[in-house]
């Protein structure tokens, strides 16, 4: 299986008066269609630039980017991004946010709309598309963020630190929902989280990164024997620690 996103040799730097700033260096990898992976490291490494490297916000000084075996600029692969914080709009209602991506790239159709209407109730927000987002827990608002881009059917999502800003509770509760959604939808994803727990329950495989300037330094497959493999069925399961520990173990081999 060829992958649908690969990186090869990426090198990236921060420019300012007072010098260079190295983040990355050397760095490859890629993923495999519907793959779910996770990318940890240091605090700082540059998991975000990686992830803006990706989809196109800012380029490397050195290094090549291929989706669907066609170089970045070349591609037209639809990327979906998922930021740490929701950024839904309070003067629109759920619905007319989930709708918000589609305007901007003039995609609004009757079949568009009818699209999303499908999505919020199959995701358990239908009773909630006339709302505003003040109306809804924090939980409810990142599913109704995750909508806002799945509704544009990307074929690959890039997830920044995605439930960072919930409660613990809430988090849990979160993960396992969208990591399910993803699974049913059979959508590739890249996950970056500075949450080990988070990284061994969702992923297919952990990507762990070095110190600043990061490279990979251990690609970790991920496989439980469960009946139901969900996020948190993983994490009641026996393989968690022993993931978890080999993981912590990488991250901190040098401290």
């Amino acid at each position: 299986m060829e992958p649908i996103l690969e990186l090869k040799n990426i090198h990236y730097a921060y420019h300012s008066p007072e010098g260079e700033t190295k983040t990355l260096t050397d760095l490859s990898f890629s993923v495999l269609p519907g793959e779910f992976v996770a990318i940890v490291g240091p605090s700082g490494c540059g998991k975000s630039t990686l992830l803006s490297i990706m989809c196109g916000l800012i380029e490397p000084e050195k290094g090549l980017i291929r989706l669907n075996g066609k170089y970045l600029r070349e591609s037209t692969t639809n990327i979906g991004y998922m930021l740490q914080h929701d950024h839904l709009f309070e003067w629109r209602t759920i619905y007319h946010n989930v709708l918000l991506g589609l305007e901007i790239q003039h995609m609004l159709s009757a079949r568009s709309r009818e699209h999303a209407h499908e999505l919020l109730e199959q995701y358990g927000l239908k009773q909630f598309e006339h709302a505003k987002p003040s109306q809804l827990s924090g939980g409810m608002r990142q599913r109704a963020a995750l909508i806002r881009t799945l509704v544009l059917d990307p074929d690959i999502l890039l997830l920044d630190e995605p439930f960072s800003a919930l409660d613990y509770q809430t988090r849990l509760t979160v993960c396992d929902d969208i990591g399910q959604i993803l699974k049913e939808a059979q959508k590739t994803a890249v996950l970056v989280t500075h949450d080990l727990s988070e990284a061994v329950s969702m992923a297919d495989r952990v990507i762990v990164l070095t110190q600043r300037p990061a490279t990979v330094t251990k690609v970790i497959p991920v496989t439980f024997e469960l009946e139901k493999d969900t996020p948190m069925q993983r994490r009641n399961a026996p393989e968690f620690k022993q993931y978890f520990n080999l993981i912590w173990k990488e991250l901190n081999h040098d401290a």
